[in-house]
């Protein structure tokens, strides 16, 4: 690689770690201004502060933040070699555009592939430990608050819960129904279900048995009585963000095993496995965005540059979290939600990279 190769790498990583460590220890300062009280309430240990949560906060949300400052650095700096007629003296010394634009892809790429190990692989590690510490010192109890629960526990087994009680492990106006080639064969109905923990299984109240064979029918009633049903009551003890403490091949089966119980949070689960890869290859698209804006010489200054910058990051920004929502609420595919953001935006990017100067 040239002097120029390197002169452009060492600007875009330096001025991308900086930013994003300056900005990480504001986020710090206000969230411990915030969480302060929270910490002396539960008495939280200073070590786990530390270790367990900031230690892990970090990384959370430095990736988060990342293509927002990944595309604020490349304006910056580039920006600013364009008004002192860096870009100038590059283009005159017989170097094309294009050309120009190899040390900014190679740096892109280093951050995306940094950007998909750690949001596959080591942010789920980090999660475990930050999201384990807001459940004991900062959130409040969670609370399972969802009606008529419809769950596929095995093949032809289905199960229902009126409501179940996650503080008690207890599951109210339960029936569990057994198929054999689409005809009824068992089912049970019960006042409520509730799970020993002594004995590590559930314990039905007030129950009735149908037993279906052919024609024949029989029935069992009964006050309580020991039974093993393939459901834990920590399906009913977590929070949605749960997910976010699993690696990429534990999500995609954990996904593989709700869609089997027949969850309706599947579209939830399937937009951040695949946010996990798209969101690094905003990187790519922000990079080129950021260069052919921010390339060009304007009266405005490197202030001009900078708030277009911020107003396309944000419209990025925002057109993600609504194909988000538009997955999660509208029944449209996952995939086509999380991609749709980087393609439109792509499109973007190479029409300015066309009227960029050569």
């Amino acid at each position: 690689m040239k002097k120029l190769d390197w002169y452009i790498i060492k600007k875009f990583l330096g001025t991308f770690f900086f930013s994003i460590g300056l900005i990480m220890a504001i986020a710090i300062v206000f969230d411990v201004s915030e969480k302060l009280q929270d910490f002396l309430e539960k008495k939280a240990p200073l070590e786990a502060i530390i270790f367990d949560y900031y230690l892990n906060f970090i990384p959370y949300f430095a990736n988060l933040f990342s293509p927002l400052f990944i595309f604020i650095s490349v304006i910056f700096f580039t920006a600013k070699m364009a008004a002192n007629s860096e870009i100038v003296a590059i283009l005159a010394g017989g170097i094309s555009f294009k050309r120009m634009l190899r040390p900014y892809m190679l740096s892109a790429t280093v951050l995306a592939l940094l950007s998909l190990y750690l949001n596959n692989f080591l942010i789920p590690k980090a999660n475990a430990k930050r999201l384990a510490f807001e459940e004991n010192y900062i959130r409040n109890k969670f609370r399972f608050s969802d009606k008529n629960i419809h769950r596929q526990i095995a093949p032809d087994t289905y199960v229902y819960f009126e409501s179940f009680n996650n503080i008690a492990n207890i599951g109210y106006k339960f029936s569990l129904e057994k198929f054999n080639q689409n005809k009824l064969e068992y089912k049970l109905v019960c006042d409520y279900i509730q799970w020993d923990s002594v004995k590590t299984k559930w314990v039905i109240h007030n129950y009735y048995e149908r037993f279906i064979d052919n024609e024949k029918q029989r029935f069992i009633k009964g006050n309580k009585k020991d039974t093993i049903i393939n459901l834990s009551p920590e399906d009913f003890s977590r929070r949605e963000n749960f997910i976010e403490a699993m690696d990429y091949f534990e999500l995609d089966r954990f996904i593989e095993d709700e869609k089997f119980k027949g969850s309706e949070n599947i579209p939830f689960y399937e937009v951040e496995k695949y946010k996990r890869i798209a969101f690094p290859f905003a990187t790519f698209v922000l990079t080129l965005i950021g260069v052919s804006l921010s390339s060009r010489k304007v009266r405005g200054g490197i202030g001009m540059h900078i708030g277009i910058g911020l107003l396309i990051s944000f419209a990025y920004i925002l057109f993600m979290q609504v194909s988000t929502v538009m997955a999660t609420n509208t029944g449209m595919s996952a995939a086509y939600a999380v991609w749709i953001p980087n393609v439109i935006f792509g499109i973007l990017s190479l029409y300015l990279l066309k009227k960029a100067p050569k």
